[in-house]
């Protein structure tokens, strides 16, 4: 059987957790050792990375035209298949199986301020949000969405600076940082929340019955003459 770079690249993605960058598939392909078929091998030992990206659109061209399930997508500066949207109320149970529990609204809030502010200390940090971010800090790096990026030379003390990783970009699905929403989408996305949370409280508060008082207030007084 004659093999194709792009069936070879296509196995590559399928079997990656991971996205894969059009650099780590050439490394791939010069690394590769089969000692039963040593010429198939060498024979893409020396292709161009190109040659790779080439292929690549080819696929994407395919799994795009085809009645497939899955796509082929670039996010955090790689290549990966995924499953299609519409295909979600079949597979979230087992994708809620495999990853870890989502992430609680500071620890998202406190993720935003890195992502948009990197680098920024933990103090600039606990500034902007008024509370402190020790724990959704530690939760953030054991998460590998955060990482210390260095040191402030000019603070005394030299506080560490974070920003995020790699895995932020896989999480959320963003090929770069260039892809995050803009810090203005960010504030109207949170507003939004917080107004359908807020309509959810008050839509699950018991409404005050006739003669029941209601923070100090009575509720349909009896007329008196």
């Amino acid at each position: 059987m004659t093999l194709e770079l792009k069936r070879i690249i296509e196995a590559m993605l399928f079997a990656a957790e991971r996205p894969l960058s059009v650099q780590e598939m050439r490394t791939l392909f010069a690394e590769a050792t089969d000692e039963e078929q040593p010429a198939t091998v060498e024979a893409f030992r020396h292709v161009r990375e190109a040659q790779i990206a080439t292929a690549l659109e080819e696929l994407k061209l395919e799994w795009e035209t085809q009645p497939r399930a899955f796509q082929l997508i670039e996010v955090a500066g790689g290549w990966r298949l995924v499953s299609r949207s519409e295909y979600a109320p079949w597979l979230k149970k087992l994708l809620d199986e495999a990853r870890p529990h989502r992430l609680s609204q500071p620890a998202l809030e406190t993720l935003s301020i890195i992502a948009l502010r990197q680098p920024i200390s933990r103090a600039d940090i606990a500034a902007i949000r008024g509370v402190e971010v020790d724990g959704v800090i530690k939760t953030l790096l054991e998460r590998d969405l955060i990482t210390v990026v260095g040191r402030n030379e000019k603070v005394p003390g030299k506080p560490l600076l974070y920003g995020t990783t790699q895995r932020f970009l896989e999480h959320f699905g963003l090929r770069s940082l260039d892809d995050m929403p803009k810090a203005d989408e960010l504030r109207q996305q949170a507003a939004a929340l917080r107004t359908a949370e807020e309509q959810t409280v008050r839509s699950q508060e018991p409404s005050a019955e006739p003669g029941k008082t209601y923070e100090g207030k009575t509720q349909n007084p009896t007329p008196t003459d």
